[in-house]
């Protein structure tokens, strides 16, 4: 059986969406493989992301990537996570299903409790999100 294939983006691609992406592949990678780009790549992961992920035993080792290396590639599902990364998502990425869910940026404020909880309701409402999307007796798809 064949997994759907998610595309998380966000602007810097060093905090939201590299959490997204390594949260989804720890708890769904069965169903589901999951990557993640920015807009405008940071360069680095942010390393609070990378602590708040090991709290809970996922062990990420993701690194930026620029949207455009997925040119061409085909998602079932691309997720922007940041507002500025909805507004600029390239056209080429409509060709699935693309659905908004913002999150807040805990780099902003750098404080750990902000990483958790990105990271846990990240882990409760993009789960939620991808397991009703894999349903074929779900609505979304």
């Amino acid at each position: 059986m064949s997994r759907f294939k998610v595309l998380f983006l966000c602007t810097g691609n060093s905090c939201r969406s590299q959490m997204a992406e390594a949260i989804v592949n720890y708890r769904l990678g069965e169903k589901w493989e999951a990557v993640s780009a920015g807009t405008k790549p940071a360069g680095y992961v942010h390393p609070k992301a990378l602590a708040v992920l090991a709290e809970i035993g996922i062990q990420h080792t993701g690194h930026t990537k620029p949207v455009d290396e997925f040119h061409g590639m085909d998602f079932d599902l691309v997720v922007t996570v940041c507002d500025s990364a909805a507004e600029e998502c390239p056209a080429w990425l409509g060709k699935g299903k693309r659905i908004h869910h913002s999150f807040p940026d805990p780099a902003k404020t750098d404080e750990m409790d902000d990483f958790r909880k990105v990271r846990d309701d990240m882990a409760h409402e993009i789960i939620a999100l991808l397991e009703a999307y894999g349903n074929p007796m779900g609505n979304t798809q």
